[in-house]
């Protein structure tokens, strides 16, 4: 039902769905609770909500820290993104890498990110971003690291940011509440 596809960071996977289409359209499951426990990944998602990007928008890279931090599953119900996962576990082997992986409404791939880790994309094209996290929002617990501090290939020197995200502290400068 679907493949996983381990990252180069531990505990981050590329998901691909069946995608079933015929002359009426396609048909996409992005999440089966058996299925995802069978994989060892998250089957509780009490939150739900997405995005709409014009292209040339970054939003990230973001994270909540302890004990609001969360499992997040990611994927483009329209157009293509550039994913970014940086591991920001202090402990882990992985600790400050990184890896991008393009996600798209047309190839229905998906992205699991677990607690730990800063994610954010930059809009190839116009977007819409769906996102399943395993705890609800949390402002006071609500963090970034600034986009272009981490050493991450985002193939664009100007995009589209929130002041937020402009105004989130260097990678150097981040201490890091988490462990593996």
């Amino acid at each position: 039902m679907f493949d996983q596809i381990q990252t180069a960071l531990p505990g981050c996977f590329e998901i691909q769905p069946i995608v079933r289409g015929d002359s009426r359209g396609r048909f996409v499951k992005t999440f089966h609770a058996n299925t995802f426990n069978e994989l060892s990944l998250e089957t509780e998602f009490p939150e739900q909500y997405y995005s709409m990007s014009a292209a040339g928008v970054l939003r990230g890279l973001h994270f909540q820290t302890p004990p609001m931090d969360h499992n997040k599953l990611v994927y483009c119900t329209s157009g293509r993104i550039l994913d970014a996962v940086l591991d920001i576990r202090r402990d882990s082997p992985t600790f400050g890498r990184s890896i991008t992986l393009e996600l798209s409404a047309e190839k229905a791939n998906m992205i699991y990110i677990p607690k730990g880790m800063a994610h954010g994309f930059y809009s190839i094209t116009d977007a819409t971003v769906a996102y399943n996290v395993s705890t609800v929002y949390s402002p006071e617990h609500d963090a970034g690291i600034l986009w272009n501090s981490a050493g991450i290939d985002w193939a664009v020197s100007g995009p589209s940011l929130s002041e937020r995200d402009r105004l989130f502290e260097p990678f150097g400068q981040f201490e890091s509440p988490f462990s593996i």
